[in-house]
């Protein structure tokens, strides 16, 4: 397959999000539209240069890393466990928690309850305070695409529909929770340190741009 980089417009930053573990939907109209308009070429690109990425068919992208080097890390494991107690949270109030996971919202208000009813659970997480559950998930999950932050509200994205497919694939009852901290199964991107720099993206981008135009020139 001939590839035009020159179409490939938004190829940096889709990259650098991507990279990063950023799941990239409707919300990123250019990125997304870029990505939609030019899928084909960009999974191939991406494909030479050792990334899988993925379309999911309810709107939005992410990179999945080989298996092999695949890691389940600290926030992986925190946005697993917070989508398994909302999940348990919002059946035991009789609110439908596909519904909210689904483009509904949950309110800032209701993270203390939450966090006093499972503190056990989060304490696991080394989540003990509010302070530390809107920094260790609430702000990772905004960052990496799962929900957005609006005045008072959390918003859930399209992208939650990865750990909502793998809460609904296991049977619900109240033990659940009990053997929520043991690693799941899920084929989560490998996630960078906030404090990593953009030098090491660039750096990958830039090397990885350059190994493929020279299989092409050749």
């Amino acid at each position: 397959m001939h590839l035009d980089l020159s179409e490939l417009s938004q190829l940096a930053p889709i990259f650098r999000e991507l990279f990063k573990g950023y799941h990239v939907s409707r919300r990123d109209p250019e990125l997304y539209a870029q990505l939609s308009n030019f899928q084909d070429a960009y999974r191939a690109l991406f494909k030479a240069l050792g990334f899988e990425l993925v379309c999911d068919t309810r709107g939005f992208y992410y990179f999945v890393p080989d298996t092999a080097t695949a890691q389940v890390n600290k926030t992986a494991q925190r946005l697993a466990l917070f989508t398994f107690i909302i999940v348990e949270h919002l059946a035991d109030q009789g609110r439908d928690p596909i519904a909210v996971l689904d483009g509904g919202s949950l309110g800032r208000d209701e993270l203390p309850a939450l966090l006093e009813k499972y503190r056990d659970l989060f304490v696991q997480a080394e989540v003990t305070t509010q302070d530390e559950l809107e920094e260790k998930i609430m702000r990772r999950m905004t960052q990496l695409g799962f929900a957005s932050e609006e005045t008072g509200l959390y918003r859930f994205l399209p992208p939650m529909h990865r750990f909502l497919d793998v809460c609904l694939s296991v049977q619900q009852d109240r033990d659940l929770a009990a053997s929520l901290h043991s690693i799941l199964p899920l084929p989560t991107p490998v996630l960078i340190d906030d404090d990593a720099e953009e030098e090491d993206e660039d750096a990958a981008l830039a090397r990885a741009i350059a190994a493929e135009q020279q299989e092409i020139d050749a």
